[in-house]
């Protein structure tokens, strides 16, 4: 027998199919000649995805295959494609942070059309998550796909070790909580480092996306900010504070090699039990409560809202090529659809998958197998986005550079600051 959610889903490719009709498409039958293509970047989100495949093409006859590769070859592995006569990915996974230069560039399809000829309902997809990945009035080019909004992941268990409390107490005079500010956190990781013979802090301070997107939670965290109504406030005395607590961070609370580790060893860490905490993507705590594969520490961590009050936003969406063919297209936008519509979304979310869509948040199966996401749905509420435009991927690179260097002592935290701020400000007067 067919369950629920697999009924919710034919049905939904049904509909998916006569609002092809209604863009002018020939039907399934001149879709199943088409097979989508998709570079995606190699982390749990895509493996809840490509789970669902099989199923799509039973329900489609369209196939659908992914490349799966580490996000720093990401870009570089797309742009031939999107500047070439025709695409060899035909389905594109957009990272929030390509989502202003991709459109700029005319890369993108504009979905509006789509979306309007085949009635799809964006209604319950988080405004703050379209918006991130539209920041161009013109059209809309990137459907949200999932969000990657951080916070703090911890270990409960550790916060709840008697001996660990007497020897906090004993320190500090306090007792051991939650921190509430950025120092706060520091001075734990660092206990924590010391006293519990683990790693305060699995950090991910790889020059480049891993450390910028990092640092991120810590300018937030400490009431900095990159950009004001579009002027450029990244100079100032709340982002010294955050780089030099992260530079703090990094020499006295984080693992051995943290400057050159990246998202995934972070999570090695912390699913082996080497580490008491993470400024990660909330999401990965489904992934880490999995007891066949974490374990040593599934059920022991919990999530919290960055200190201060803010952590880094993010997002990832899925976008059509311009340089496909119609054909190429309308499947694509058969896809899409599909995945993104409720059931699936739904599905994905019982699998760990982090949604888009409000009325995923709050579906009682969902809340009922994650109890955290009341705390999660803060998570992405309270969330700031690293600046989103044309060059934002080359800014990450470098406000990378310039947190690397202070991290090795080749500049000073003042000189650091100065320089990304005035790097970003260069960018945006392009």
């Amino acid at each position: 027998m067919m369950n629920p959610v697999s009924r919710g889903l034919q049905t939904q490719t049904a509909v998916a199919a006569v609002a092809l009709a209604l863009v002018g498409l020939p039907g399934q039958a001149f879709a199943e000649d088409v097979v989508l293509r998709a570079l995606m970047e190699d982390v749990p989100e895509t493996t809840i995805v490509e789970k669902m495949l099989p199923e799509f093409t039973e329900q489609t006859g369209i196939e659908v295959e992914f490349q799966k590769i580490g996000y720093p070859d990401m870009h570089d592995k797309l742009v031939p494609q999107l500047v070439s006569s025709n695409s060899y990915y035909n389905l594109l996974a957009v990272d929030f942070l390509w989502a202003g230069s991709f459109p700029a560039a005319g890369w993108l399809t504009d979905l509006t059309p789509y979306i309007e000829a085949s009635g799809f309902d964006m209604e319950p997809f988080i405004p703050s998550m379209v918006d991130l990945l539209n920041p161009y009035d013109d059209g809309l080019y990137v459907l949200p796909k999932y969000n990657y909004s951080m916070g703090l992941l911890y270990r409960t268990d550790l916060m709840e070790d008697p001996a660990l409390r007497a020897a906090y107490t004993a320190q500090t005079g306090k007792d051991l909580a939650p921190p509430a500010t950025l120092a706060d956190y520091v001075a734990l990781s660092k206990f924590m480092k010391a006293e519990a013979g683990i790693a305060g802090a699995a950090m991910q301070a790889q020059r480049g996306d891993p450390n910028s997107m990092e640092f991120s939670n810590y300018l937030f965290s400490a009431g900095g900010a990159y950009l004001d109504n579009g002027t450029v406030v990244l100079d100032s005395p709340e982002a010294r504070t955050a780089l030099s607590l992260y530079i703090d961070n990094i020499k006295n609370g984080a693992q051995q090699g943290a400057l050159s580790a990246t998202l995934d060893d972070t999570m090695r860490l912390m699913c082996a039990g080497d580490a008491f905490s993470m400024v990660s993507y909330w999401w990965m705590l489904a992934q880490i409560d999995d007891p066949e594969a974490c374990p040593a520490v599934a059920g022991k961590v919990g999530i919290a809202v960055m200190p201060g009050g803010h952590g880094e936003s993010g997002g990832w969406g899925w976008g059509i090529p311009k340089n496909v063919s119609d054909a190429e297209k309308e499947a694509a936008w058969q896809f899409i659809t599909w995945i993104q519509g409720k059931e699936a979304s739904i599905a994905r979310a019982l699998d760990g998958h982090a949604p888009v869509r409000s009325d995923v948040f709050a579906d009682p199966a969902v809340v009922a197998k994650y109890p955290y996401y009341d705390i999660a749905a803060q998570v992405v509420a309270s969330g700031k986005a690293f600046p989103v435009f044309t060059y934002s991927a080359q800014y990450q690179n470098i406000l990378g550079t310039q947190l690397s260097l202070a991290a090795t002592g080749e500049t000073s935290v003042d000189d650091a600051i100065t320089t990304a701020a005035e790097g970003l400000e260069k960018l945006m007067a392009r």
